[in-house]
């Protein structure tokens, strides 16, 4: 796959990802990582409950809050979203790493992943699909627009209109990622946990003048 197209004596490779056939899918997925993983929920116009992991998955837009995820394929979650204009995300935990692979297998459109990964169905707020009872988190979401590059890739949007979060996971207002557990998406069938956390303040301008002028210093 790789060209050894890099300067000699870098030790690095190189690659036209136009040159590859089949696509680099495989070589984004393991060096875009960890992604979070969108647990959607959509419900056709047959009534039928949908659910199904996406981990292109992230943040939009914050005012007004908006979130995507992209369905690689025409997949039940996109034709769903673009039908009914709404959609659930489920926060997936550490702990549904089961459920949420069996919510992966390509079941028929008219069997609901609920029912074959033995998840409950809660009711939403302001939607109609049902989010996963199972969930600590989820966002109701009804579709701002789509968009395709011409692939078969599809990024749906969704802005937020309603925000459900269980309360043993909330601490002084936010949700403490330790209690959340979140589950993160890997390359191939690799997934991780939350485990070691660190807190690196963000630097005002003055604060990095004065790191920057203390190290000078003392050089």
């Amino acid at each position: 796959m790789f060209e050894h197209s890099e300067p000699e004596g870098t030790g690095r490779l190189g690659l036209d990802p136009a040159q590859v056939p089949g696509g680099v899918y495989q070589l984004l997925n393991s060096v875009v990582v960890p992604r979070p993983i969108a647990w959607v929920s959509t419900t056709s116009l047959d009534g039928v409950d949908n659910l199904a992991p996406h981990s292109f998955f992230t943040i939009s837009s914050v005012d007004p809050p908006v979130v995507q995820f992209t369905s690689v394929g025409e997949k039940d979650s996109l034709r769903n979203a673009t039908a009914t204009g709404e959609f659930v995300v489920s926060v997936c935990t550490e702990s549904l790493v089961e459920q949420v692979n069996i919510s992966a297998v390509p079941f028929p459109g008219d069997v609901s992943e609920f029912d074959r990964a033995g998840v409950t169905r809660a009711p939403s707020a302001r939607v109609a699909p049902p989010r996963v009872a199972e969930s600590p988190v989820s966002l109701e979401c009804r579709v701002v627009g789509t968009r395709s590059f011409g692939g078969d890739s599809t990024v749906v949007f969704g802005q937020v209109v309603w925000v459900s979060v269980r309360s043993d996971v909330v601490v002084d207002d936010r949700v403490a990622v330790d209690r959340l557990s979140p589950l993160s998406r890997l390359g191939g069938a690799s997934y991780a946990p939350v485990r070691d956390v660190i807190s690196v303040p963000r630097l005002t301008l003055a604060e990095w003048a004065a790191r920057v002028a203390s190290a000078e210093g003392a050089g």
